[in-house]
């Protein structure tokens, strides 16, 4: 089974990537993290290699980059997390939050 988790560097994603790879060693995870300041491949602790885990720092309003990881991956499924989540941020550049957390998903 191949799994695409989006916002896997994040705080929430990044522990559900650790969960999977220690618990669920039969499933392929793809973590596609655009690495923003809430998303730092340092929240994964996943120690050692891992040949079922594959990190791909992208973006996902990039819609060529999903085509293409589909293609490749022949995904099941997707498990997103990747969100802009910072209120300030929000009130300063409001067109990011509706980029990512509204228009993104068509990209889907």
């Amino acid at each position: 089974m191949n799994i695409l988790i989006t916002g896997g560097a994040g705080f929430i994603g990044s522990n559900f990537v650790e969960f999977y790879l220690e618990n669920c060693p039969e499933i392929n995870i793809v973590n596609l993290d655009k690495l923003t300041y809430a998303g730092e491949l340092s929240n994964l602790n996943i120690g050692g290699s891992h040949s079922n885990y594959t990190f791909v720092q992208g973006d996902i309003c990039n819609r060529s980059l999903i085509e293409s990881l589909f293609e490749k991956h022949k995904f099941n499924g997707v498990i997103h997390f990747a969100a802009e989540s910072h209120v300030d941020n929000s009130i300063n550049n409001p067109s990011e939050f509706i980029q990512t957390n509204v228009l993104a998903h068509l990209t889907f």
